[in-house]
């Protein structure tokens, strides 16, 4: 409230550089605010200091030097410190609540972040036309895209948060930043994430790492499996410090990366070898389908050819079972046998494919289709057959054709009383 510092990290680190002496801090605090010099001793340039937060962040902050004050001086700081303590703490005390109502009436339009990538473009053209092309390579994606590529590589991450107003800016930008080494370093080392804090994507990482003073830069890692800052450095650092303090950073944590290198391997081996056990796996159960299927094709194939082996024979049976049937329609249709002192009946012996002979007794006027019936009403006798007289040698019509839709009598056929025929077997035609 004395001060106006809202950050308690920095709070800390002012009661840091004066021992933990309030009076001290509150003065000095409040000389810098007005311009008057101090009236203690600042601490050394470049004073290294840990960050008793987490003592797992290296943190490196760079005072600028004041002159000393004399006795005089100091009274007259102190005199005037007394006399303006009320009003400086009536001030602040207005100007937080004003800010406080101000955040609800006109939020920060930097709080609301649109375009993360025109950021960084619009701040690498800004730099590049304020301090020239040679520069370390800027990484041009946003803060997350930065930290993910990080990760993925196993790489140090620098990311520096470029204070426009701050006085130490320009200075550090020509002389630091740009200088040679430092661009060797940083483009061969690390990757490099920059933008400027009057942009909502560099504000957002502002708030995020919460720096002191500027100009700023951290170093982030992957350690224990989580991006982790390891380093922390403000203020105005030439070039030479600036690299033996990074190879200092990287020194120390390169035992994380290595350590999440070797895991990633063992990992990448152990996923390998994985998928090889499950490619086997799977080819070995492919083959073992494969089998299967032909073995269940086979089976199908087995019982489709049963069962057309068991159709036929079903169809055979039933076919034998129609032609008896017919065989026994057809010896009962036939008419009697005439007598043998009959003048109009005509003895007919048979010779069959077999060799057998049958004999029979027919009527002159009988047609040839009753020779027929009674051929095929024979057990004997093929399904299908026809009957050839030998003088002269031809076929008897004995079945209706195109040319003898009405089949003749045996007399029209020009059969004697005794005739022997043959019957000529056409079931394999």
């Amino acid at each position: 409230d004395l001060t106006g510092i809202e950050s308690m990290d920095q709070c800390r680190h002012t009661l840091e550089q004066h021992n933990w002496n309030i009076e001290a801090a509150v003065q000095d605090r409040l000389n810098e605010q007005e311009g008057v010099p101090s009236v203690f001793n600042p601490p050394p340039l470049r004073q290294l200091q840990v960050n008793t937060a987490d003592h797992r962040i290296y943190s490196y902050v760079v005072s600028r030097p004041q002159p000393r004050a004399s006795y005089l001086t100091g009274l007259l700081g102190w005199g005037y410190y007394f006399i303006m303590l009320p009003f400086r703490f009536t001030y602040y005390t207005l100007l937080d609540i004003f800010r406080f109502a101000m955040r609800f009436i006109r939020p920060d339009p930097r709080s609301r972040v649109t375009d993360p990538v025109g950021d960084i473009i619009s701040f690498i053209h800004m730099f590049e036309e304020k301090y020239g092309r040679i520069h370390p390579v800027f990484y041009q994606g946003t803060y997350s895209q930065a930290l993910n590529d990080a990760k993925r590589e196993l790489r140090f991450l620098l990311v520096y948060l470029h204070g426009d107003d701050h006085q130490d800016t320009d200075e550090f930008c020509r002389n630091t930043l740009c200088a040679p080494e430092v661009i060797t370093l940083i483009n061969t080392r690390m990757l490099f994430w920059a933008c400027s804090t009057n942009k909502p994507e560099g504000y957002r990482v502002s708030q995020a790492l919460r720096e002191n003073t500027y100009p700023f830069l951290a170093v982030i890692m992957l350690k224990d499996r989580r991006m982790t800052v390891v380093g922390r450095l403000e203020g105005l650092i030439q070039a030479d410090d600036l690299i033996n303090q990074l190879m200092f950073i990287m020194d120390a944590n390169q035992t994380y990366l290595v350590s999440e290198r070797l895991e990633r391997e063992e990992r990448n081996q152990t996923q390998v070898l994985r998928q090889q056990q499950d490619e086997a796996y799977l080819a070995s159960l492919r083959a073992d389908q494969e089998k299967e299927r032909k073995r269940k094709e086979e089976r199908e194939r087995k019982k489709k050819k049963e069962e057309e082996v068991q159709q036929q024979k079903l169809a055979e049976e039933r076919r034998r079972q129609t032609l008896q049937e017919e065989k026994e329609r057809r010896s009962e249709c036939l008419p009697p046998e005439p007598h043998p002192d009959d003048p109009e009946s005509v003895k007919i012996i048979f010779k069959l494919p077999n060799d057998s002979r049958v004999e029979r007794r027919f009527h002159f006027t009988q047609s040839l289709t009753v020779i027929h019936d009674f051929l095929f009403s024979l057990k004997e006798s093929p399904e299908k057959f026809q009957i050839e007289a030998n003088f002269p040698r031809r076929v008897l019509p004995c079945l209706p054709t195109e040319e003898w839709p009405n089949p003749p009598t045996l007399q029209e056929a020009g059969l004697s009383h005794t005739e022997v025929l043959f019957v000529q077997d056409l079931t394999d035609d």
